[in-house]
């Protein structure tokens, strides 16, 4: 009896369910690992488990239970979006830093244009001498539109050369006439008629405005590119791509593969559905770079914009010399227009003096040394070739994320592709949200783009509009950027020029309108249709 006895034993214990396939595997490494990372070891298995429970990784034997997957999840999101603003930061910088080189150029070279008034001016006596807060408030205006002001600066220096003739058509006058404001005024009045000064304040005008409409548009277009991508690297990942991610990032830890990293493919696939929406900012990005590096193009451009700059000093001593010198046929002009303020007499013995002192002093002495020639063309150099790194940053982006996560080229049948470690097949997806239709690893809806990216889309389009109007000498105003989007898709206003309703009426609802009186018509005759039923019937 013993030995069926022992027979029997032996075969319930056969029969007796066993534990899971890979039971006995440890999950010291991942216990440790998920410590290390800020969680705790509640729940955590002591070795593997049953995969079923599992939603984002493969259901296959696992040391990760459901709150554990649903933490890692959370953890490689929030990783992946601080690798993506760490990023955006290091492009920020790069933005400031050549704001910055721009910026100290710039007021560097404004600074010594304005210095040099006193050398180029003082030759003119009490023209000079009388008139410094004049000078100084042209240079202070110049400085504040850089700035941002939201000035006029083709009525800023028309301004500028009105008060200059006055004052100069005052000095100039006998000393025994009394010129009233009113004459005065009138005598300014004649600037454009007239030209006193000739052609120079209009050249100068054009070359003044071309240089300080391009240099205060580059510094809003640094600007305002390190905003958009301020913006766009803040926009939370969604939660599929939130699943995705842990997919790639987390499942080998749950399957005891944690050396093993995963198929460089795999990992694009997986970044570009994440950043579907970031890639479409590429084109219009593109473009707005481009319109940059034309406007730092345009600095060297002759007139360069140190040689106008360094030159006003000298440009306003040759229109001050050019009407001094045609003072008489000038006043005999005004005195038919404005009238004769009194008595002819002797005129201004300084002036006289002044006369024969001034002799004809050019711009052309007042060139920018060969140093500041070598300056300019260097930060043309450096400006063109740090955004021509920029250029192609949201299709890098994806890239830039699998070069830390991603084996390398040499591995690709040794890596994790989702699954397993085995070769990943499917094939690369291409950049933007149009071409994750396909995507494997990402499920994206392609019809419903992030308004929040499709906004900033809209300011590189109209921040690049406005760049291409500075290149072409039109003055810019930067003081409603914002106004310039109206709800989602609604276009750009184009130079500045908006339509002042923004109603829009569609033929939809042109249609919709003229149909409410046959429709007003059809519930009526519904109405009746009961009771002439009714009146039928009896």
């Amino acid at each position: 009896m013993r030995l069926p006895e022992l027979l029997c034993v032996l075969l319930c214990v056969c029969a007796a369910p066993g534990p899971v396939a890979g039971a006995d595997r440890s999950c010291t490494d991942l216990r440790q690992f998920y410590t290390g990372k800020g969680f705790t070891l509640v729940g955590v298995p002591q070795t593997e488990i049953s995969g079923e429970h599992l939603r984002m990784c493969p259901q296959s034997p696992t040391c990760c239970t459901s709150t554990m997957e649903d933490n890692l999840a959370g953890l490689s999101a929030r990783e992946t979006e601080g690798l993506i603003r760490e990023a955006g930061r290091s492009l920020q910088a790069a933005f400031n830093a050549l704001h910055r080189s721009f910026d100290t150029y710039f007021t560097e070279l404004h600074g010594r244009s304005e210095r040099s008034l006193q050398e180029a001016l003082s030759s003119l006596g009490p023209l000079y001498s009388q008139n410094t807060r004049l000078y100084g408030e042209l240079y202070t205006d110049l400085r504040q539109y850089y700035r941002g002001s939201a000035l006029n600066l083709d009525e800023t220096l028309s301004e500028f050369w009105s008060r200059l003739l006055e004052r100069t058509f005052k000095t100039s006058a006998p000393t025994d006439v009394n010129l009233s404001e009113d004459y005065l005024e009138c005598v300014a009045k004649q600037q454009e008629t007239l030209r006193p000064f000739g052609d120079i304040p209009r050249d100068m005008k054009t070359k003044v405005i071309r240089a300080f409409v391009t240099a205060r548009s580059f510094i809003q277009g640094l600007i305002v590119s390190g905003e958009v991508v301020r913006k766009v690297s803040q926009v939370s990942l969604s939660p599929e791509c939130t699943k995705a991610l842990m997919k790639l990032v987390y499942c080998p830890h749950c399957r005891g593969m944690a050396s093993v990293k995963p198929c460089s493919n795999y990992c694009s696939n997986v970044m570009k559905g994440c950043l579907a929406n970031q890639a479409d900012l590429d084109p219009e990005w593109q473009n707005l770079i481009d319109t940059m590096i034309q406007v730092v193009s345009s600095f060297s451009t002759e007139p360069s914009l140190d040689v106008v700059l360094s030159s006003i000093p000298a440009r306003i001593y040759e229109a001050v010399h050019f009407l001094q010198e045609n003072m008489d046929t000038f006043t005999a002009k005004v005195y038919q227009t404005c009238g004769t303020p009194g008595e002819p007499g002797t005129g201004s013995p300084t002036l006289h003096e002044q006369r024969k002192k001034s002799g004809s002093l050019t711009a052309s002495e007042y060139k920018p040394s060969p140093t500041a020639g070598l300056r300019l063309e260097m930060q043309v150099s450096d400006l063109s070739s740090k955004l021509r790194e920029m250029r192609q940053y949201w299709i890098q982006l994806p890239v830039a994320l699998c070069s830390k996560l991603a084996a390398g080229g040499a591995s690709h049948d040794k890596c994790w592709n989702g699954i397993t470690k085995a070769k990943y097949l499917p094939e690369m997806m291409g950049d933007g949200l149009a071409n994750q239709i396909n995507n494997p690893e990402v499920e994206l809806d392609i019809t419903k783009p992030d308004m929040n990216i499709r906004q900033q889309i809209m300011q590189l389009k109209i921040m690049s509009n406005r760049l291409k109007n500075a290149l072409d000498g039109n003055d810019v105003d930067f003081q409603d950027a914002s106004d310039d989007i109206s709800g989602s898709g609604s276009g750009m206003c184009v130079g500045g020029q908006c339509p002042r309703s923004r109603l829009a009426i569609s033929p939809e609802n042109t249609r919709a309108k003229g149909s409410a009186p046959s429709q007003t018509c059809l519930c009526s005759l519904l109405l009746l249709l009961p009771m002439a039923i009714l009146l039928l019937q009896r």
